[in-house]
C-alpha cells in the first residue's frame, strides 16, 4: 500500500486482529466459553503471554530471515530452525535427565539458540550452488535438516526417563504454556525487545541487504557482517519461540507475507508488523484449537492448528513465486 491513508487503514486492520484475537483467547478456555473467573485468569493471562511471546518472535524471525536470504519462502519452520532448536532442547533435557542439569539452568535457551543458529548454517551450506544461494535447493536443503532434526528429536525422546517422556512428547508437538516459566518467559521478552529495536533503528540496512549486492555495498552495508548478525539474531528468536511453546510451523511465514501485502516491502513498517501478526496468530490459533475440540480426543495442539492454516498459504506463495528470491 502507498504512503497515507490506505496505511492507517492496514495498522487499523492490524491492531483491531490483535485485539480481537486477544478476545477470543480470553473467553475460551479449556471448558468452553466463559469470561475469566479470578481463579482461572492468570491462567488465561500466561497463555496469552506464551503465544503472544512466540508468535511475536516467530513473525520477526522470519522477516529476518527472508532478508537474509532475498526468498520469500524463508522461516524458521521451512528452514528447519525450529526443528534444529527443538532437537538442541531436547538434548539438553536429556543431559538433564542424566545428571547435567546446568545445562538447563536458563531453561534451554542457549541450546535452542545455538541449535538454531547450527540448522540455520548448515542450511544455507547445502543450498548453494556455484558460489550463490540457489532458492529451490535451499528449501529442499531446509526439508532434509527439519526432517533429520525432527526424527533424531524422537530418539531422544525414546532415551528419556519414562516419568519425563510425555511432557517432552506434549511440547514437541507444540503447546501454549498457561503457566510459563519464569526465566524462559523473561528472557524471550528481552531478546525479543532488544531484536525488535535493533531491526526497526536497522531498517534501511535490512532494505539494502534485499538488493543486488554490489549495490547494498554501495550503500555502505557490510553485508558479511550482517548476515552474520542476522544468522544468530534469527535463530535466537526461534530458540526462544521453540523453549516456549515448542516448535510451531508456518507462523514465521505467513505473518511477514500478510504484512507485505498490507503494507509494502519497507522493513521499517514490515518489522513492526510482522511482530504484531505473529503476537495475533499464535493467539489466534490457540483461541481455535479451544472453540475445536475433537470427540474423544481432546484439545489439537497449537502447531497442528498452525500446519493446517499455514500449508496451504506456503503452497500458494511456492506456486507463485516458483521458487526465485525475493
Amino acid at each position: 500500500m502507498s504512503a497515507g491513508r490506505p496505511r492507517v487503514v492496514a495498522w487499523s486492520v492490524i491492531t483491531v486482529a490483535l485485539v480481537v484475537a486477544v478476545l477470543l483467547r480470553l473467553v475460551l478456555g479449556a471448558r468452553g466459553w466463559s469470561w475469566p473467573t479470578t481463579e482461572i485468569v492468570d491462567l488465561r493471562l500466561g497463555a496469552l503471554a506464551s503465544a503472544a511471546v512466540a508468535g511475536a518472535s516467530l513473525g520477526l524471525s522470519g522477516v529476518l530471515l527472508q532478508a537474509l536470504l532475498r526468498n520469500p519462502l524463508a522461516s524458521p519452520f521451512v528452514l528447519g530452525l525450529s526443528s534444529g532448536a527443538g532437537l538442541a532442547v531436547s538434548v539438553a533435557a536429556l543431559a538433564a535427565s542424566w545428571g547435567a542439569t546446568w545445562v538447563v539452568a536458563d531453561g534451554g535457551m542457549v541450546a535452542a539458540t545455538v541449535g538454531a543458529a547450527l540448522a540455520l548454517v548448515v542450511v544455507v551450506v547445502a543450498g548453494r550452488r556455484h558460489g550463490a544461494i540457489d532458492p529451490v535447493t535451499l528449501l529442499l536443503a531446509g526439508v532434509v535438516v527439519a526432517s533429520v532434526a525432527g526424527a533424531l528429536t524422537v530418539l531422544v525422546q525414546y532415551l528419556m526417563p519414562p516419568s519425563s517422556r510425555g511432557d517432552l512428547m506434549a511440547w514437541a508437538m507444540g503447546r501454549i504454556p498457561e503457566l510459563p516459566e519464569r526465566v524462559p518467559l523473561i528472557t524471550a521478552v528481552v531478546l525479543l525487545a532488544m531484536i525488535g529495536w535493533w531491526s526497526f533503528v536497522r531498517a534501511r540496512w535490512l532494505d539494502a541487504a534485499c538488493t543486488a549486492d554490489d549495490e547494498a555495498m554501495s550503500l555502505g552495508v557490510d553485508l558479511p557482517a550482517m548476515r552474520w548478525r542476522l544468522v544468530i539474531l534469527s535463530g535466537a528468536l526461534a530458540g526462544s519461540s521453540v523453549v516456549l511453546c515448542g516448535p510451531i510451523a508456518f507462523v514465521g511465514f505467513v505473518a511477514p507475507h500478510v504484512a507485505r501485502l498490507m503494507l509494502g516491502a519497507g522493513h521499517r513498517g514490515l518489522v513492526a508488523a510482522s511482530t504484531i501478526l505473529g503476537a495475533a496468530l499464535l493467539i489466534a490459533a490457540d483461541a481455535l484449537r479451544l472453540a475445536m475440540p475433537l470427540p474423544g480426543a481432546g484439545k489439537l495442539p497449537v502447531a497442528v492448528v498452525t500446519a493446517i492454516l499455514g500449508g496451504p498459504i506456503f503452497l500458494w506463495v511456492l506456486r507463485r513465486h516458483g521458487g526465485r528470491g525475493a
